[in-house]
């Protein structure tokens, strides 16, 4: 699978860390930067990463800040991205197995490095169960085609 993967200063040490695991475990990641832990603003590399996302550069994308939601609010203004905080394994799986959260993101204030791996490791192989589900996307895309013009 290809990974597009960002952080900013205060999620840098995680975002290394979840780098090398997913280069272990045979994934193409796309790093996006930061490249250190000297100040930055999030935005930035949200966008980057939101991007790849949604014009099919990668098939997921991973964000870490110092809560994982102000990644995922900069990610989710990208139409095609639906981007979750990751905090416990179930909403994890239920993010992907109901709404098709194709990005993840990670407090690093609040998420371990080996709790951030089991999460990502559920983001992974967790499949959409489409169906019902389906039906709640498409209302969702239908959304941003009127307010994302």
């Amino acid at each position: 699978m290809k990974i597009a993967i960002g952080s900013d200063h205060a999620g840098f040490r995680l975002k290394e860390r979840l780098r090398q695991w997913l280069t272990s475990r045979g994934h193409d990641v796309v790093d996006h930067g930061t490249d250190s832990e000297e100040s930055c603003d999030y935005p930035d590399y949200a966008a980057a990463v939101a991007r790849d996302v949604a014009e099919g550069r990668a098939d997921r994308g991973v964000l870490i800040c110092w809560t994982g939601v102000g990644m995922a609010i900069a990610a989710n203004k990208v139409k095609g991205v639906r981007a979750a905080p990751a905090v416990w394994p179930e909403q994890v799986r239920l993010s992907r197995a109901h709404n098709d959260a194709n990005v993840v993101t990670f407090g690093a204030r609040f998420t371990d490095a080996e709790a951030a791996e089991a999460l990502l490791e559920v983001f992974l192989n967790t499949p959409f169960d489409g169906g019902r589900h389906s039906r709640r996307l498409d209302k969702i895309n239908a959304i941003e085609e009127i307010c994302c013009e």
